[in-house]
């Protein structure tokens, strides 16, 4: 006699994913470390685990689509428990933003004598915020009204203005992308370029980062819509990265101001670097 669920809770088949992703995950680390510090083969053996990751993630979403679209497990109970659980993911990145901001806020508020007493350090040619940075910050902002366009699309049915604005989104954070990859090609200075070089590229870099991989996640949900995967009551997965995208919109807001705007004036001065220095 089967057993009759009598709760509106999904419980998760076994399934191999989580350990799969957990090794694929400390393979990937392992080889990028060794590729940073120049051991040989390091570059190539980070290919390869990247693209063992995306191969159990594409496994693992697979699975989740499944029994959210064509077995209905997620019930109203269960959607309620991922929008809690998206939200958490959020705060988490927002606290690892919190700490770039804070390493870049702790040199630029005190610099010291090795970068000449003033920020950014002495001689070192930063962008303008008037340029690219400016144009990007447009772009986003762009893409954040264009989603949200999406998102009132699907609530009211109109799948014509949904993929529409949903393709000027991806145009959009492709373009934003290809941006800042020409500003990092014309920078004059690196990542190993003292404490501005580390801090501007890791924050900068890490949104990067989350912008390909929102990016992917809104294309991901267009080839899901081409596919009827979405009704207008039950699109908890493209409501998660349009939540997504927005918070990468506003991490992007923050930068540009702390990073290009605020942190590219010389605020601090201890003394004229010229007595510094001679």
């Amino acid at each position: 006699m089967s057993k009759i669920q009598q709760h509106l809770f999904h419980l998760v088949d076994s399934s191999p994913w989580p350990f799969f992703g957990s090794c694929g995950a400390l393979f990937f680390t392992l080889n990028f470390s060794a590729y940073m510090h120049g051991f040989k083969l390091g570059g190539f053996l980070t290919l390869l685990a990247l693209i063992y990751l995306i191969s159990i993630a594409t496994g693992w979403w697979k699975d989740v689509i499944r029994e959210s679209t064509f077995q209905g497990n997620h019930t109203t109970k269960v959607q309620n428990g991922l929008k809690m659980g998206i939200i958490l993911f959020i705060v988490t990145e927002i606290m690892l933003f919190l700490a770039f901001f804070w390493a870049f806020l702790h040199s630029s508020l005190s610099p010291t004598i090795e970068i000449g007493c003033v920020w950014p350090p002495y001689e070192l040619k930063t962008f303008s915020p008037w340029g690219v940075p400016l144009l990007n910050t447009l772009i986003l902002v762009l893409s954040g009204i264009s989603v949200t366009w999406a998102h009132h699309a699907i609530i009211l049915g109109n799948n014509v203005q949904l993929k529409f604005s949903l393709i000027i989104t991806i145009i959009l954070a492709l373009l934003f992308t290809n941006l800042q990859i020409c500003e990092y090609l014309e920078a004059d200075f690196g990542l190993t370029d003292g404490i501005y070089g580390s801090t501007f590229y890791l924050t900068t870099g890490l949104h990067g980062f989350h912008v390909i991989v929102g990016t992917i996640f809104l294309a991901v949900c267009l080839i899901r819509i081409f596919l009827g995967h979405f009704s207008r009551s039950h699109h908890l997965g493209f409501e998660g990265a349009i939540w997504y995208w927005h918070f990468v919109d506003v991490v992007w807001l923050f930068l540009f101001i702390l990073i290009y705007w605020w942190g590219n004036a010389e605020l601090i001065t201890t003394t004229e670097p010229f007595q510094i220095l001679h």
